[in-house]
């Protein structure tokens, strides 16, 4: 199938306003980069040596998403860019693979892995489309792996719990229905509440399973769950912020309010910024 796909859409024009020139400028200029007579720092870089640099690049891509700035967006995804025609040359230099070896087998798994676009298969919607990818990715390697197997261990606690749940759907494990997921959530949050305060081992538990019901009813919801969390917590450092303000407008002293005034200044601190539904 791969071979008939990419013999038709080779003779479609590159949907890009240069025809994916400037893609291939990158690829001369990283190579100049670690020739002879390249840069210094770039030719003495290898794989472990960049690691860093793609994990930070990665984090400021996120900030400029959450943002919402385009601008932003463009330049660190352009800095993510690099960091992946920077690895490929390492490897071509090493005579190991090339930036057209990477994308070669990028093409080759988006296509067996979107059979109700490039083949007959249909989806009834984009969670299908998910679990669908997970069970397409355990025939590749072989059958089913560990749910766990494969995840990085370095990955945030929520995006692995989401990973761990579409793997877990691919394989027929997982709610149904958004319903019966957020239900499974009401019920944990119930059993939290009846935690004994000083059963800290307990209480972590039943924290996890919250967190980890979440997640789920997040996927339900084509949400991120790390994005709604960072979307969130920025929104209450904005309101305390706010709150502080007020306060201090006002002589009160939070540490000494009553309950009643502090609610009373952040309900008006919420009221004052975006975000205003959270």
């Amino acid at each position: 199938m791969t071979g008939d796909v990419l013999e038709r859409l080779g003779s479609e024009p590159v949907p890009s306003s240069q025809g994916g020139r400037r893609l291939l400028d990158l690829v001369r200029v990283q190579a100049r980069l670690r020739g002879p007579g390249g840069c210094p720092w770039d030719a003495e870089q290898d794989h472990r040596s960049l690691a860093r640099h793609l994990l930070e690049e990665a984090h400021e891509l996120l900030e400029a998403i959450d943002a919402g700035d385009p601008e932003r967006i463009r330049d660190e995804l352009g800095d993510v860019l690099l960091q992946v025609t920077f690895h490929a040359q390492i490897a071509a230099d090493e005579g190991r693979f090339d930036i057209d070896d990477v994308a070669e087998g990028l093409v080759r798994k988006l296509i067996r892995r979107h059979p109700h676009v490039f083949g007959g298969e249909r989806v009834a919607g984009a969670q299908e489309v998910l679990v669908n990818w997970e069970r397409l990715k355990a025939e590749e390697t072989g059958g089913r792996t560990g749910l766990e197997e494969g995840i990085p261990a370095s990955l945030p606690a929520l995006a692995r719990a989401a990973k761990v749940q579409r793997r877990a759907s691919g394989w027929g494990v997982g709610w149904r229905q958004e319903a019966a997921a957020l239900a499974a959530l009401r019920e944990e949050v119930d059993e939290l509440a009846s935690v004994e305060p000083a059963d800290r081992d307990a209480a972590e538990r039943e924290v996890g399973d919250v967190l980890f019901a979440a997640v789920a009813v997040a996927g339900w919801l084509g949400v991120d769950a790390e994005a709604a969390l960072r979307r969130a917590t920025a929104a209450f450092a904005a309101r305390a912020e706010r709150f502080l303000a007020l306060a201090a407008e006002r002589g009160i002293d939070p540490s000494s309010a009553t309950q009643e005034e502090l609610l009373r200044l952040f309900d008006e601190a919420r009221e004052g910024g975006p975000d205003t539904e959270a």
